[in-house]
């Protein structure tokens, strides 16, 4: 990746690349054909933006990348240009661009959070040479918040349990997920999380790989898991429904873009199945189910 995250100063006047986020929505230019992309502009008033956070992530490709974060949506924007949620734009961005809105999107949402001192309530300001923010009054650090989280698919035989949270679209369902608790470690989250939410017990954890989930701070850390013991037992609040699925009767799932999507995908090819030739009518109606 040519992208080279670094830390210093940052204005509304710097020239580059600019990641302006409302929310979780980034604005995007769009030209006639459809076609979104990230605004290259000689500084973000340029846009008739006027944000309330900007700060330096790097460069790409030796070109300044910055985020702004804006607590309300402008009154108007420059033709041609929209607000667009992040999920939305996965698979229309350059994978690198995506990247780095992904990094934005955890940086603008942490500094619009961060602007005063929980300790004593003054004004935070950055820090020059890492990225945190500081109070002058108390010396209080505050850094950018992650919160890790689990999200393991549970194998039995060629069989996937799949579970649909009230969260989803009608139809569609995912693996099991959860967060980290304070003092827990990883494995014993994963145990905790499918022993609560749909009570049966797992083993040979087997992990697969990570995603950042920016919304707004999260990292998935994505495991495959084996059933070992139990009878599915939904609890109602955070699981509606759990069933055993075979690979040629799955339910609506989630798209491309989730790391749902990716332990999905490992499980059909580890009974043999093809992830590239499912139907599309088993596709879920959004890349939102984590």
């Amino acid at each position: 990746m040519s992208f080279v995250p670094a830390v210093g100063p940052a204005d509304e006047e710097i020239a580059g690349w600019w990641y302006c986020f409302q929310r979780a929505h980034l604005l995007v230019r769009e030209d006639g054909s459809g076609e979104s992309a990230v605004p290259r502009t000689p500084g973000v008033s340029a846009l008739g933006l006027r944000p309330d956070t900007v700060q330096l992530l790097g460069t790409h490709d030796g070109i300044p990348c910055l985020a702004a974060g804006l607590d309300a949506a402008p009154a108007a924007l420059p033709p041609g240009y929209r607000f667009v949620h992040l999920r939305e734009l996965f698979g229309v961005l350059p994978d690198e661009q995506f990247a780095i809105a992904t990094r934005a999107a955890h940086l603008a949402q942490w500094d619009l959070a961060h602007r005063f001192c929980g300790r004593c309530g003054k004004p935070l300001a950055l820090k020059s040479d890492e990225r945190a923010r500081v109070c002058l009054a108390c010396g209080q650090l505050y850094y950018p918040q992650i919160s890790p989280a689990v999200i393991v698919a549970v194998c039995r035989g060629d069989q996937i349990l799949l579970a649909r949270s009230p969260r989803f679209p009608p139809g569609t369902y995912s693996v099991l997920a959860g967060f980290v608790e304070a003092g827990e470690t990883v494995e014993a989250c994963v145990h905790r999380e499918i022993r609560e939410e749909v009570g049966i017990e797992v083993a040979h954890l087997r992990y697969i790989g990570s995603q950042p989930w920016p919304y707004p701070n999260s990292l998935m850390l994505g495991f495959m898991a084996e059933y070992a013991g139990g009878e599915i037992r939904v609890d109602g609040v955070e699981i509606l429904e759990a069933a055993w699925f075979t690979p040629d009767a799955l339910p609506g799932l989630p798209g491309p873009g989730s790391f749902a999507r990716v332990l999905l995908d490992h499980y059909l090819r580890r009974v043999g199945a093809s992830p590239e030739g499912r139907s599309a009518a088993h596709e879920g109606r959004r890349p939102s189910c984590r």
